[in-house]
């Protein structure tokens, strides 16, 4: 029996692959004789970085950047020698938890530090990127990055503008004379799963604003200054179009990738499965694996393991799923192609004796055991 194995990380108890090898575990208990394959899995959001590297033999890089508020803060993401690829995840360098609730108003903070985190992994070689876009603490339409990379955002004196949304409002010049040459070899592979324009009622500004701090006359004041940077980015290039789905997202640095860094706006959990090559493993599998730390009603809606259990489908595998907890709504997994679900847990415990990581690797890969020991006495 060939089983192919792709959890998400359990949070505060299990990465991606340690899930894997604790089901893997359990499972050969049931059936020493299982050909089982272990894979990485992620959605793009949180934990993309660790995933990716644990599971694809990376490495982690850590680096000074500057920080949403302007000071300069460490930030680490991935590197993938072996493909060229870093992986990237906004929040690391402009994440909404890293500004205090009384600092939080996004006419000052910026993305300046996710350019720099790509301009350093561009001199290190790499070529290819994924990020992760998440999570952020801004609104700047992602002038701080492509000011990160060289691009000139300038005011009608030709000087450049300040960092945060508030710079957009003096914004008259758009130019890439300075930006890294390297950029135009450079593809950029976008975890975006919002659908958001840039600007409008379902905009950047008006949907995300008043989390990051906007009140009303901010959120006006911003989407009126984000609608004129894209119209000045449309002076220079037609074909930019603002509206994009996925635009809006991270206070409009998802319209930063498409429109100067012909960045590709996707599905996290797409591209994750892409760049593992999951599919490859699955179109054999007698069953797959996957889960996360808790399903509910979202999972069902397009999270990593309705990802893996679509995949599986698609050739006929069997799908289960393990979580540390699971929701009545959960059922709905079973209508979005996971044929069975198991909580893992098996007493009465505290929430940190359930997160202790020996804890949930012994209870996982017992309840592996168990749900494989009754798949194969039902199979004979």
């Amino acid at each position: 029996m060939k089983v192919v194995i792709a959890i998400d990380f359990f949070k505060g108890s299990l990465s991606s692959m340690e899930a894997g090898h604790a089901a893997a575990e359990g499972i050969l208990r049931a059936d020493p004789n299982a050909d089982i394959v272990v894979r990485p899995l992620a959605d793009g959001g949180e934990g993309t970085v660790e995933t990716l590297v644990q599971g694809l033999d990376g490495r982690i890089r850590e680096i000074p950047v500057t920080g949403p508020l302007g000071e300069t803060i460490s930030a680490s993401y991935g590197i993938i020698d072996k493909s060229g690829m870093a992986v990237i995840e906004m929040s690391a360098a402009a994440g909404l938890p890293m500004v205090p609730a009384d600092k939080r108003n996004p006419l000052y903070t910026t993305t300046y530090g996710v350019g720099e985190m790509i301009r350093d992994a561009i001199k290190l070689g790499m070529r290819r990127f994924l990020v992760g876009i998440g999570g952020s603490a801004t609104n700047d339409g992602g002038a701080g990055m492509l000011q990160a990379l060289g691009f000139g955002l300038l005011d009608a004196n030709g000087n450049d503008i300040p960092q945060g949304a508030r710079g957009l409002e003096a914004l008259a010049q758009i130019t890439d004379t300075h930006a890294i040459p390297e950029l135009k070899d450079c593809t950029f592979r976008i975890a975006c799963d919002v659908n958001n324009p840039l600007c409008g009622e379902k905009g950047a500004s008006a949907v995300y604003g008043p989390q990051k701090g906007a009140d009303p006359e901010m959120v006006k004041q911003m989407d009126a200054w984000l609608a004129a940077f894209a119209a000045l980015a449309k002076e220079q290039d037609p074909a930019i179009d603002p509206d994009m789905p996925g635009s809006g997202a991270a206070g409009g640095l998802g319209f930063a990738f498409q429109a100067f860094l012909h960045g590709e706006l996707r599905s996290g959990i797409q591209i994750v499965l892409e760049e593992t090559g999951l599919e490859n493993d699955v179109k054999d599998a007698d069953a797959v694996v996957t889960g996360e730390g808790r399903l509910d009603f979202q999972t069902a809606m397009g999270k990593a393991p309705v990802g893996v259990a679509k995949l599986a489908k698609k050739y006929g595998a069997t799908t289960i799923a393990f979580a540390g907890s699971v929701t009545p709504e959960a059922t709905e997994c079973n209508r979005n192609g996971i044929d069975a679900f198991f909580p893992i847990l098996r007493g009465v415990v505290t929430l940190e004796e359930a997160m202790d990581s020996e804890n949930a690797h012994r209870n996982l890969a017992a309840t592996a055991e168990q749900a494989f020991r009754l798949a194969l006495a039902w199979k004979h």
